[in-house]
């Protein structure tokens, strides 16, 4: 499959943003340029996500508005409804990506919630379909049993955790890659020593030096932040060049396990 959506070089997150405060930050982002904003049914925030894309007065087709389908509602039947829902909420006419959120293996009704997904881009719904933290099994069953590979897979992904060999996998599948926590959250990652050491020899923040790195091994970040300063930061920062040695360094910060809170997607399992 061809990706038909044009994915900028960083998108804005949405999580835990919410009511009032929501529709301020995310039109605030707009103003600042961002062109990729990342919500789900689960962070109850696509009625802010719709809103603030409705009262900025950016054109809808320059607004790629994502969300995602919960756990809860894999089965077929729950799957449509929700993905109806998940537009009906944002008050536009359609969603531009929408993602299954968490494959739920245990559960095994991940490709009747793919097969939904198909189903409502056929109808409009949305423009372009994928998923978050599937596995390379997960891959492959989605693309053996429906003949559709995803767009796009959503992953946990930063320094220390860099998923090298996922990102390999993903290029060869034509895949694009975003990535969730992209700066570590709740981790001491901007405060590692070889973080500050490359950021302060760009004359960046570390968050910035982190994002620049997502740039250079191609992933597509997805910050968030509430303060338009930092809001503009973000955004440029995919533009700071790394020399190739300080991305080996940054990606040499990986650990056995990464993982910001143990979310393996083979036991994971989202409500």
């Amino acid at each position: 499959m061809v990706v038909t959506l044009d994915l900028p070089a960083v998108g804005f997150g949405t999580y835990q943003l919410n009511g009032l405060v929501a529709v301020e930050a995310i039109g605030s982002a707009l103003d600042a340029g961002y062109r990729l904003l990342d919500s789900a049914m689960n962070y109850e925030n696509e009625g802010a996500v719709g809103a603030a894309v409705r009262r900025s007065g950016v054109p809808r087709d320059e607004v790629i508005v994502t969300s995602k389908l919960p756990g809860r509602h894999h089965a077929y039947a729950q799957a449509v409804t929700s993905v109806e829902e998940s537009v009906l909420r944002t008050a536009l006419d359609h969603l531009d990506l929408h993602l299954i959120h968490w494959p739920n293996p245990s559960h095994d009704l991940y490709v009747e919630a793919w097969q939904a997904l198909i189903d409502a881009r056929e109808r409009g719904l949305v423009r372009e379909i994928g998923v978050c933290n599937f596995l390379p099994e997960h891959l492959d069953r989605l693309e053996r049993e429906t003949g559709v590979v995803p767009a796009v897979n959503q992953i946990e992904l930063h320094p220390y955790f860099p998923q090298v060999e996922a990102l390999e996998d993903h290029r060869r599948r034509g895949i694009a890659v975003e990535a969730w926590s992209p700066l570590g959250r709740k981790s001491d990652l901007l405060v590692n020593p070889v973080v500050t050491e490359i950021a302060a020899q760009h004359d960046v923040t570390p968050a910035e030096a982190v994002l620049a790195w997502h740039a250079a091994i191609g992933t597509v970040p997805l910050p968030k932040s509430a303060d338009p300063g930092r809001q503009r930061l973000n955004l440029a920062a995919v533009a700071i060049a790394l020399d190739p040695a300080e991305v080996d360094r940054l990606t040499a910060l990986g650990r056995p396990d990464g993982r910001l809170f143990g979310g393996d997607p083979a036991v994971w399992i989202e409500d």
